[in-house]
């Protein structure tokens, strides 16, 4: 078997420490895929330095761990039952190892060796390179999931020949990975999509699909938002920007169409809370509480549904390999989806996550923060 090395979260607010981990051969429809490029998500740093998010979000997860869910590289081994690849293959996939129901260190990213599962993976194009790829995994599945789980928006599914729908979505932070995601599933599932950001991204986002963008920063912003969805049919919110989530209740109210805000992102940043000291959470949770609460007894009392997306979901329904197996291959190739946003390569090896986690807690705008390996 092959050696194998990972990146270890030995415990909460300590480092990294690079070292040997098992090389764990594919189960049934697994494949094993030796990682060339990852990305970091905010996600991965939260749940290793901010203990309030282990212990309540993912409170299974118990250190030392791997964490990391994009992975760019090469099939290296084709589990019984895994039909798609061969040994060889360029994919990028998604590691399920962080959701409740799979919980092993094998199948998370930040590692030489990842198992995935063969319909949560899509080949890689010819010229696009592994650290082009590895930005797309959880942005495409936490946008797939607000957007197409019957629990959530339950939209249309994207394909090659989707016909417009007739329906307007919302998506704010319309640059973040989600949001970039967002924006191209939708379009190619056949609605118009209109979006937040700052003004700098207003070219980049609709260069991906989007048919208007709203300046987040805009003090009129609900309003403007309501008057160009006036004679259009709303097909709900995916509520991505931090704190978006009342202005999403506000325009889908008084907006005709469907009554429903897919969530991916809390009232308060991520990064505020790690930059903001020792007792931060403790300072913001009061403020964080407050704004959860108003959001939801504004829902409840204009009878719009919301639930808050946990990414790696699509998983276990149809709507993983309806985008991983049926979707995004042909779109990749043909140019109609495009890896975005772009990577951000800021060094090479496992050591250098270390450094990424870093840049990526400062915040992006438009970017992601790739690793090669």
């Amino acid at each position: 078997m092959p050696a194998n090395t990972a990146a270890w979260f030995v415990a909460p607010g300590k480092k990294l420490e690079v070292g040997p981990a098992p090389y764990t051969p594919p189960g049934e429809g697994e494949i094993v895929v030796r990682n060339r490029a990852v990305a970091i998500n905010p996600v991965d740093w939260a749940i290793a330095q901010i203990p309030f998010i282990q212990k309540r979000v993912v409170p299974w997860l118990k250190y030392p761990v791997v964490l990391g869910e994009d992975v760019a590289g090469e099939v290296a081994e084709v589990g019984p039952g895994a039909t798609r690849f061969e040994v060889g293959d360029r994919v990028v996939a998604f590691a399920a190892g962080g959701n409740e129901n799979r919980n092993r260190n094998s199948e998370c990213a930040f590692q030489h060796y990842v198992v995935v599962l063969d319909y949560m993976a899509a080949p890689i194009p010819d010229g696009m390179t592994f650290e082009q790829a590895a930005v797309l995994p959880l942005g495409a599945s936490t946008a797939a999931c607000g957007l197409f789980q019957k629990d959530f928006l339950g939209l249309q599914h994207p394909s090659a020949d989707a016909r417009p729908t007739g329906k307007t979505l919302l998506v704010t932070g319309g640059a973040t990975s989600v949001g970039c995601n967002a924006i191209q599933l939708a379009v190619g599932a056949g609605y118009e999509v209109f979006t937040t950001a700052s003004p700098k991204n207003v070219d980049y986002l609709k260069s991906l699909g989007a048919s208007q963008v709203f300046d987040y920063h805009s003090k009129t912003l609900v309003k403007d938002v309501i008057a160009a969805l006036k004679g259009r049919i709303c097909a709900g919110a995916l509520a991505i920007a931090t704190g978006s989530v009342g202005h999403c209740l506000d325009i889908v109210h008084a907006s005709k169409g469907d009554r429903f805000v897919a969530v991916a992102a809390g009232p308060i940043s991520l990064t505020d809370v790690v930059s903001g000291g020792p007792f931060a959470m403790a300072r913001l949770l009061p403020g964080m509480l407050a704004t959860t609460v108003s959001d939801l007894l504004k829902a409840r009392t204009r009878g719009i549904g919301t639930k808050f997306i946990w990414g790696g979901s699509l998983v276990d329904n149809e709507v993983g390999p309806a985008v991983y197996a049926d979707f995004l291959p042909r779109a990749l190739a043909d140019g109609r989806y495009v890896a975005a946003p772009p990577a951000l390569v800021i060094g090479q090896g496992l050591e250098a996550i270390e450094a990424g986690v870093e840049v990526q807690k400062k915040g992006m705008s438009a970017q992601k923060v790739v690793v090669s390996l």
